[in-house]
């Protein structure tokens, strides 16, 4: 182990940077898991990572001492900071006291437990962490493999969405920078687009067979370009007086009512 104590320590300068800029990941190819469950999710699915980083405090933990020793045995460079240092790099309010840094997989190390090949989600302009983490979760619970991602989302390996996925990203084929326009184009099934500009039922419509799910920006919805694109729009029937669904919530609805037909057809 090596310990780090200064704030110029060069390795601790780099964790601030791949914490902190989403152009700094991308360029080193790395991202920061923060917290036990994120780091073991991330193991068990891919092996170990590049290095742990352990707070002081958190060298008696039992879990931690775990993943240190593991990381003994498969050579993981593994460095210690005080406290005060590891308080400035997690992003957290309560501290985990472990990170790691990881190489970003590529979609195509990825090897999904999931058989059901029916269904991918493609997303346009998703803004916000929490919800992109809450729809990376969903689609891993519902069998969606694949995911493809607009160049103008939120950057899929930031530490927020990281932590909302919950370990998603291990059994998930994610695609950033993705031109949508021509990722429906090159699908060979039903493209559906979840939209409040039509009325047509989701819980009327048939969705068993290969299905491709598309949703849009919180607050502008899908564009133009991409709806008239899809196979059809559909919407969720809600209550009168309520505008409209969290998109986290609707992309959950949407896997999981197709997951419920796929079922009650075998």
């Amino acid at each position: 182990m090596k310990c780090i104590t200064s704030h110029e320590n060069p390795f601790f300068k780099r964790l601030i940077k791949l914490e902190k800029s989403a152009k700094q990941r991308k360029v080193e190819g790395l991202a920061v898991l923060d917290g036990v469950h994120l780091i073991d999710s991330y193991w068990t699915a891919l092996g170990p990572p590049k290095f742990l980083i352990v707070g002081e405090s958190g060298c008696e933990r039992t879990e931690i001492r775990h993943l240190l020793t593991q990381g003994e045995k498969d050579a993981v460079s593994i460095f210690v900071l005080n406290d005060v240092l590891f308080s400035k790099v997690s992003s957290v309010k309560t501290s985990t006291f472990i990170l790691a840094i990881i190489a970003i997989p590529k979609p195509s190390e990825i090897t999904s437990k999931n058989k059901n090949k029916n269904s991918c989600a493609l997303l346009e302009a998703i803004q916000d962490p929490g919800n992109l983490g809450s729809m990376l979760r969903s689609a891993a619970a519902a069998k969606v493999n694949d995911i493809y991602l607009s160049g103008d989302c939120v950057d899929a390996w930031s530490p927020k969405v990281l932590r909302a996925a919950m370990g998603a990203h291990f059994l998930l084929r994610i695609y950033e920078k993705a031109n949508i326009a021509k990722a429906i184009h090159a699908f060979h099934g039903k493209v559906v687009a979840v939209t409040l500009k039509t009325e047509k039922n989701l819980y009327q419509t048939k969705l068993t067979g290969q299905i491709a799910f598309v949703f849009g920006n919180e607050g502008t919805g899908l564009s133009d370009e991409i709806l008239k694109n899809v196979s059809e729009q559909i919407t969720i029937p809600m209550s009168n007086g309520v505008e409209s669904l969290n998109v986290a919530v609707a992309a959950a609805v949407c896997f999981f009512e197709k997951m419920r037909q796929d079922k009650k057809e075998t």
